[in-house]
């Protein structure tokens, strides 16, 4: 290719780059709304679809400029081998990351709610204050505030409590 067509290419890659990572925030942020997220969960899913952007633009024009694909792919499983070990010897943080994104997309479980984990040996029923890339924060019944990590929500799993709302009488 010529050097006008890679700079045209490499222009149009950013482009379609930009206009999907614009489109996902805004739709990250329409649901974030109308789930009644909050901004911390949202920043979260931001940073890993902009993520997610930024290695299909690197592949991307790596292969426009003419990065011999066999060279490339050498190059793409030793990072990703790198990565792995390093995933595996961080394994928490992922597994945290993870049930985050999951509790975010997928699970009923909004600011407010009084829940009660399922664990045999605690009993952590109370209100949840906020959920952050790693922790859920909850006020327990007895006053205490406590973190529990993400992953642990997950793996134990929880029961949404009705708030014991006073009956109005009708007079």
């Amino acid at each position: 290719m010529s050097f006008k067509t890679e700079l045209l290419l490499t222009v149009i890659m950013l482009v379609v780059i930009f206009t999907l990572s614009s489109l996902s925030k805004r739709a990250i942020r329409k649901f974030g709304k109308t789930s009644a997220i909050d901004m911390n969960s949202r920043k979260i899913i931001f940073y890993l679809s902009n993520l997610l952007y930024y290695i299909l633009a690197f592949v991307g024009i790596s292969l426009i400029w003419g990065v011999n694909l066999k060279e490339f792919s050498l190059f793409l499983s030793s990072v990703l081998a790198i990565l792995g070990v390093g995933f595996v010897a961080q394994w928490s943080l992922l597994s945290n990351l993870t049930a985050s994104v999951i509790l975010f997309f997928s699970h009923p479980l909004r600011l407010g709610d009084r829940i009660r984990v399922m664990d045999k040996d605690f009993d952590w029923t109370g209100k949840v204050e906020d959920i952050s890339g790693f922790y859920l924060f909850m006020r327990t019944d007895d006053g205490r505030r406590i973190t529990i990590p993400t992953n642990l929500v997950i793996q134990k799993g929880i029961e949404i409590l009705k708030e014991d709302k006073p009956e109005i009488e009708n007079t």
